[in-house]
């Protein structure tokens, strides 16, 4: 299983975080199952870009991303080459690092 493993941010994870996945698992579900309360505004479709990772290791471990979802990493802040939107990536493997970037675009916020 791979082992996905979250740096820290001040307010989503600030120890950051460490755990097993199942391979072919939604990052964004995954996150939110272990305790890490990234942004999902469109409720995982691909609508928003609000729960937008960087992932620093293992990008290529993880599905191929749709072109609904690289046009949706346009609008995501700090987007980089390395930038996926963590309701549309399914795991892969090998173990992924990922970074929750400081901004996204959600200007409100969801309820618990």
């Amino acid at each position: 299983m791979p082992k996905i493993t979250v740096l820290p941010h001040e307010e989503l994870c600030p120890q950051g975080a460490s755990f097993e996945a199942e391979p072919g698992a939604n990052l964004a579900k995954t996150l939110l199952a272990h305790g890490i309360k990234i942004p999902h505004a469109c409720e995982f479709n691909c609508a928003c870009a609000t729960c937008h990772v960087i992932v620093r290791e293992g990008y290529d471990s993880l599905s191929e991303p749709s072109d609904n979802e690289l046009d949706h990493l346009d609008t995501a802040w700090g987007a980089c080459a390395e930038s996926r939107l963590s309701c549309q990536a399914k795991l892969g493997d090998a173990d992924i690092v990922i970074e929750i970037p400081k901004y996204n675009r959600n200007v409100v916020g969801e309820r618990e």
